[in-house]
């Protein structure tokens, strides 16, 4: 079971790495011209940034607690936190009408919850 917590954890952490580097560090005007991206076309780019410097912090808040040892309690928190995203994210995608990334986000959400409920136990 902890090799496949290691593994959601790290699928986790590799898709919260990317989206938040393009938050972080792509223009906001590149990101809504990009499929899926077009939702940051109606927010301002400090938001956008916000959301990609949070995305950084869940990849390092998956892995680095339990990997160090310490504070291994913030990885089932990190990943808590990622599934209230993942509900942010399906609104604003349902909002859109983009359902296949909406399905992307729940599958997303699952994989979060089952590291919560796997770290937790």
């Amino acid at each position: 079971m902890d090799i496949a917590l290691w593994i959601a954890t790290g699928a986790l952490a590799l898709v919260a790495l990317v989206g938040g580097i393009t938050k972080t560090f792509v223009p906001r005007e590149k990101l809504a011209a990009v499929h899926g991206g077009g939702w940051t076309a109606g927010v301002s780019a400090g938001f956008v940034k916000t959301l990609g410097v949070l995305e950084l912090l869940a990849a390092a808040g998956l892995i680095l607690p339990r990997l160090t040892g310490i504070a291994p309690v913030l990885v089932p928190v990190t990943a808590a936190c990622w599934v209230l995203l993942m509900v942010g994210a399906m609104v604003t995608h349902g909002r859109r009408g983009e359902t296949g990334l909406v399905a992307l986000n729940v599958a997303y959400l699952l994989l979060a919850a089952f590291v919560l409920a796997g770290r937790v136990a």
